[in-house]
Protein backbone atom coordinates (compact mmCIF):
# COMPACT_ATOMS: atom_id res chain seq x y z
CA UNK A 1 0.00 0.00 0.00
CA UNK A 2 1.19 3.50 -0.85
CA UNK A 3 -0.15 6.28 1.37
CA UNK A 4 -0.07 9.96 0.41
CA UNK A 5 -0.57 13.15 2.40
CA UNK A 6 -1.66 16.49 0.96
CA UNK A 7 -0.70 18.94 3.66
CA UNK A 8 2.31 18.32 5.86
CA UNK A 9 1.48 19.69 9.29
CA UNK A 10 1.40 18.37 12.83
CA UNK A 11 -1.19 15.64 12.24
CA UNK A 12 0.52 14.40 9.08
CA UNK A 13 3.82 14.17 10.96
CA UNK A 14 2.15 12.27 13.81
CA UNK A 15 0.46 9.83 11.41
CA UNK A 16 3.63 9.20 9.42
CA UNK A 17 5.58 8.43 12.59
CA UNK A 18 2.84 6.04 13.72
CA UNK A 19 2.55 4.32 10.34
CA UNK A 20 6.30 3.77 10.06
CA UNK A 21 6.39 2.20 13.54
CA UNK A 22 3.27 0.06 12.93
CA UNK A 23 2.83 -3.36 11.36
CA UNK A 24 1.03 -1.95 8.33
CA UNK A 25 2.34 -3.18 4.99
CA UNK A 26 3.24 0.18 3.45
CA UNK A 27 5.75 0.35 0.61
CA UNK A 28 5.89 4.15 0.41
CA UNK A 29 4.59 7.27 2.10
CA UNK A 30 4.36 10.30 -0.18
CA UNK A 31 4.10 13.74 1.43
CA UNK A 32 3.41 17.05 -0.23
CA UNK A 33 6.18 19.67 -0.12
CA UNK A 34 4.13 21.94 2.14
CA UNK A 35 5.44 22.55 4.71
CA UNK A 36 8.89 21.95 3.35
CA UNK A 37 10.58 21.81 6.78
CA UNK A 38 8.35 18.99 8.10
CA UNK A 39 8.34 17.14 4.76
CA UNK A 40 12.14 17.14 4.57
CA UNK A 41 12.45 16.13 8.21
CA UNK A 42 10.19 13.10 7.63
CA UNK A 43 12.07 12.12 4.46
CA UNK A 44 15.41 12.41 6.27
CA UNK A 45 14.14 10.33 9.19
CA UNK A 46 12.37 7.51 7.34
CA UNK A 47 13.48 5.74 4.15
CA UNK A 48 9.84 4.97 3.24
CA UNK A 49 8.98 8.67 3.00
CA UNK A 50 9.28 10.55 -0.29
CA UNK A 51 8.60 14.27 -0.80
CA UNK A 52 6.35 14.74 -3.84
CA UNK A 53 6.93 17.37 -6.50
CA UNK A 54 3.49 18.84 -5.79
CA UNK A 55 0.00 17.89 -4.55
CA UNK A 56 -1.02 16.27 -7.84
CA UNK A 57 2.06 14.07 -7.65
CA UNK A 58 0.79 12.77 -4.31
CA UNK A 59 -2.49 11.69 -5.93
CA UNK A 60 -0.72 10.03 -8.87
CA UNK A 61 1.58 8.06 -6.57
CA UNK A 62 -0.72 6.97 -3.72
CA UNK A 63 -3.40 4.32 -3.28
CA UNK A 64 -4.83 6.10 -0.23
CA UNK A 65 -4.71 9.90 -0.08
CA UNK A 66 -5.11 11.89 3.14
CA UNK A 67 -6.31 15.49 2.89
CA UNK A 68 -4.63 17.16 5.86
CA UNK A 69 -5.03 20.84 5.05
CA UNK A 70 -6.43 23.82 6.89
CA UNK A 71 -10.17 24.39 6.32
CA UNK A 72 -9.49 28.01 5.28
CA UNK A 73 -7.62 26.89 2.16
CA UNK A 74 -9.26 23.49 1.58
CA UNK A 75 -11.57 24.53 -1.26
CA UNK A 76 -8.80 26.27 -3.21
CA UNK A 77 -6.36 23.37 -2.81
CA UNK A 78 -8.82 20.54 -3.55
CA UNK A 79 -10.45 22.23 -6.55
CA UNK A 80 -7.07 22.33 -8.28
CA UNK A 81 -6.59 18.55 -8.03
CA UNK A 82 -7.64 15.58 -10.18
CA UNK A 83 -8.44 12.40 -8.26
CA UNK A 84 -8.69 8.93 -9.79
CA UNK A 85 -12.12 7.32 -9.97
CA UNK A 86 -12.56 4.94 -7.06
CA UNK A 87 -9.51 6.30 -5.23
CA UNK A 88 -9.58 6.04 -1.42
CA UNK A 89 -9.54 9.56 0.00
CA UNK A 90 -9.49 10.37 3.71
CA UNK A 91 -10.28 13.90 4.85
CA UNK A 92 -8.96 15.08 8.20
CA UNK A 93 -10.01 18.65 7.37
CA UNK A 94 -11.84 20.07 10.38
CA UNK A 95 -15.40 21.43 10.17
CA UNK A 96 -15.91 20.72 6.45
CA UNK A 97 -18.77 18.31 5.77
CA UNK A 98 -18.71 15.36 3.40
CA UNK A 99 -21.04 16.86 0.75
CA UNK A 100 -18.91 19.97 0.41
CA UNK A 101 -15.76 17.88 0.10
CA UNK A 102 -17.33 15.73 -2.63
CA UNK A 103 -18.43 18.84 -4.55
CA UNK A 104 -14.80 20.01 -4.58
CA UNK A 105 -13.31 16.62 -5.43
CA UNK A 106 -15.78 16.16 -8.27
CA UNK A 107 -15.05 12.44 -8.77
CA UNK A 108 -16.53 9.13 -7.72
CA UNK A 109 -14.05 8.40 -4.93
CA UNK A 110 -14.25 6.42 -1.70
CA UNK A 111 -14.34 9.39 0.67
CA UNK A 112 -14.03 8.87 4.41
CA UNK A 113 -13.72 11.55 7.08
CA UNK A 114 -11.53 11.05 10.13
CA UNK A 115 -10.50 12.84 13.31
CA UNK A 116 -6.97 11.64 14.12
CA UNK A 117 -5.41 13.06 17.29
CA UNK A 118 -1.68 13.57 17.97
CA UNK A 119 -1.49 10.30 19.94
CA UNK A 120 -1.45 8.35 16.66
CA UNK A 121 2.30 9.04 16.60
CA UNK A 122 2.67 6.56 19.48
CA UNK A 123 -0.04 4.25 18.07
CA UNK A 124 -2.29 5.13 21.00
CA UNK A 125 -4.83 7.27 19.18
CA UNK A 126 -8.56 6.70 19.06
CA UNK A 127 -9.89 7.92 15.70
CA UNK A 128 -13.49 8.41 14.64
CA UNK A 129 -14.18 7.74 10.96
CA UNK A 130 -17.29 8.17 8.77
CA UNK A 131 -18.60 6.43 6.82
CA UNK A 132 -17.20 2.99 7.74
CA UNK A 133 -14.38 1.89 5.44
CA UNK A 134 -12.46 -1.34 6.01
CA UNK A 135 -9.22 -0.09 4.49
CA UNK A 136 -9.22 3.19 6.39
CA UNK A 137 -10.21 1.47 9.64
CA UNK A 138 -7.26 -0.90 9.24
CA UNK A 139 -4.88 2.07 9.05
CA UNK A 140 -6.26 3.72 12.17
CA UNK A 141 -6.46 0.43 14.07
CA UNK A 142 -2.72 0.15 13.47
CA UNK A 143 -2.36 3.64 15.00
CA UNK A 144 -4.47 2.80 18.06
CA UNK A 145 -8.20 2.25 17.67
CA UNK A 146 -10.66 3.16 14.91
CA UNK A 147 -14.26 3.96 15.85
CA UNK A 148 -16.41 3.53 12.74
CA UNK A 149 -19.48 5.79 12.85
CA UNK A 150 -22.61 4.54 11.12
CA UNK A 151 -24.17 8.00 10.78
CA UNK A 152 -23.04 11.58 10.38
CA UNK A 153 -24.74 12.37 13.69
CA UNK A 154 -22.47 9.91 15.51
CA UNK A 155 -19.42 11.37 13.79
CA UNK A 156 -20.36 14.97 14.58
CA UNK A 157 -20.91 14.11 18.25
CA UNK A 158 -17.47 12.52 18.56
CA UNK A 159 -15.96 15.49 16.72
CA UNK A 160 -17.52 17.77 19.35
CA UNK A 161 -16.26 15.59 22.21
CA UNK A 162 -12.73 15.64 20.79
CA UNK A 163 -12.58 19.40 21.43
CA UNK A 164 -12.18 18.73 25.17
CA UNK A 165 -8.42 18.27 24.87
CA UNK A 166 -7.62 21.92 25.56
CA UNK A 167 -10.06 21.95 28.46
CA UNK A 168 -8.42 18.85 29.93
CA UNK A 169 -5.01 20.52 29.95
CA UNK A 170 -6.63 23.74 31.14
CA UNK A 171 -8.05 21.96 34.21
CA UNK A 172 -4.69 20.33 34.85
CA UNK A 173 -2.95 23.69 34.53
CA UNK A 174 -5.48 25.43 36.80
CA UNK A 175 -5.15 22.86 39.58
CA UNK A 176 -1.36 22.93 39.25
CA UNK A 177 -1.48 26.71 39.65
CA UNK A 178 -3.73 26.38 42.70
CA UNK A 179 -1.28 23.97 44.32
CA UNK A 180 1.62 26.34 43.60
CA UNK A 181 -0.29 29.30 45.07
CA UNK A 182 -0.79 27.28 48.21
CA UNK A 183 2.88 26.45 48.62
CA UNK A 184 3.66 23.31 46.58
CA UNK A 185 6.56 23.51 44.10
CA UNK A 186 5.31 23.40 40.52
CA UNK A 187 7.48 20.41 39.59
CA UNK A 188 5.96 18.34 42.39
CA UNK A 189 2.43 19.50 41.55
CA UNK A 190 2.74 18.40 37.92
CA UNK A 191 4.58 15.20 38.82
CA UNK A 192 1.63 14.23 41.02
CA UNK A 193 -1.34 15.39 38.95
CA UNK A 194 -0.40 14.14 35.47
CA UNK A 195 -0.03 10.47 36.55
CA UNK A 196 -3.18 10.79 38.68
CA UNK A 197 -5.24 11.88 35.67
CA UNK A 198 -3.59 9.16 33.55
CA UNK A 199 -4.54 6.48 36.08
CA UNK A 200 -8.14 7.68 36.15
CA UNK A 201 -8.36 7.55 32.34
CA UNK A 202 -6.88 4.04 32.33
CA UNK A 203 -9.45 2.95 34.92
CA UNK A 204 -12.26 4.15 32.64
CA UNK A 205 -10.73 2.24 29.71
CA UNK A 206 -10.23 -1.03 31.56
CA UNK A 207 -13.53 -0.97 33.51
CA UNK A 208 -15.63 -0.64 30.34
CA UNK A 209 -18.47 -2.73 31.83
CA UNK A 210 -18.84 -0.23 34.69
CA UNK A 211 -20.81 2.95 34.06
CA UNK A 212 -18.96 6.23 34.49
CA UNK A 213 -21.45 7.37 37.11
CA UNK A 214 -20.71 4.19 39.09
CA UNK A 215 -16.98 4.87 38.77
CA UNK A 216 -17.52 8.39 40.08
CA UNK A 217 -19.35 7.02 43.10
CA UNK A 218 -16.71 4.32 43.58
CA UNK A 219 -14.01 6.97 43.69
CA UNK A 220 -16.07 9.29 45.93
CA UNK A 221 -16.63 8.17 49.52
CA UNK A 222 -20.13 9.03 50.72
CA UNK A 223 -19.81 12.36 52.53
CA UNK A 224 -16.13 12.52 51.59
CA UNK A 225 -13.90 15.06 49.89
CA UNK A 226 -14.25 13.78 46.31
CA UNK A 227 -18.03 13.91 46.61
CA UNK A 228 -17.79 17.44 48.02
CA UNK A 229 -15.75 18.72 45.08
CA UNK A 230 -18.05 17.19 42.46
CA UNK A 231 -21.19 18.53 44.16
CA UNK A 232 -19.61 21.99 44.34
CA UNK A 233 -18.64 21.74 40.67
CA UNK A 234 -22.25 20.96 39.73
CA UNK A 235 -23.77 23.58 42.02
CA UNK A 236 -21.54 26.33 40.64
CA UNK A 237 -22.51 25.59 37.05
CA UNK A 238 -19.55 23.47 35.99
CA UNK A 239 -21.53 20.74 34.23
CA UNK A 240 -23.91 23.26 32.69
CA UNK A 241 -21.01 25.32 31.35
CA UNK A 242 -19.52 22.17 29.83
CA UNK A 243 -22.80 21.22 28.14
CA UNK A 244 -23.24 24.77 26.84
CA UNK A 245 -19.74 24.74 25.35
CA UNK A 246 -20.30 21.38 23.65
CA UNK A 247 -23.67 22.52 22.30
CA UNK A 248 -21.96 25.53 20.74
CA UNK A 249 -19.25 23.40 19.15
CA UNK A 250 -21.81 20.96 17.76
CA UNK A 251 -23.77 23.83 16.18
CA UNK A 252 -20.57 25.08 14.56
CA UNK A 253 -19.70 21.60 13.24
CA UNK A 254 -23.17 21.15 11.75
CA UNK A 255 -23.39 24.63 10.22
Amino acid sequence: MRIGFIGTGTITEAMVKGIVASELSVSQIIVSPRSREIANRLADSFTAVKVAADNQDVIRSADVVFLAIRPQIAEEVINALEFRQGQVVVSVVAAVDRERLLSWIGKDVELTQAIPLPFVADRQGVTAIFPPNERVAKIFDALGTAVECETKQEYDLLAAASTLMGTYFGVLDHVTGWLVENGLPQQKARAYLAPLFTSLAQTAVHAEQTSLSDLRREFSTKGGLNEQVFESFVQHGGTQALSTALDGVLRRIRS
